[in-house]
């Protein structure tokens, strides 16, 4: 059995969330709040995939 990853798999929870915040800032219609969550989601995907990409080379 493999050893759980903590740091990324939060990482991967956190992700999700702010992908779910997105959903409800659009519920209230909060324009900035759909950009930020947006840029916030997409910015912690990249960093996750640069660290696994650092720990495989």
């Amino acid at each position: 059995m493999r050893k759980i990853n903590f740091p990324m798999l939060l990482l991967a929870i956190l992700v999700v969330l702010m992908f779910c915040f997105v959903g409800i800032a659009i519920h209230y219609g909060n324009f900035w709040l759909i950009i930020l969550f947006t840029l916030l989601g997409f910015a912690f995907m990249g960093f996750g995939l640069k660290i696994r990409k650092t720990n495989e080379s």
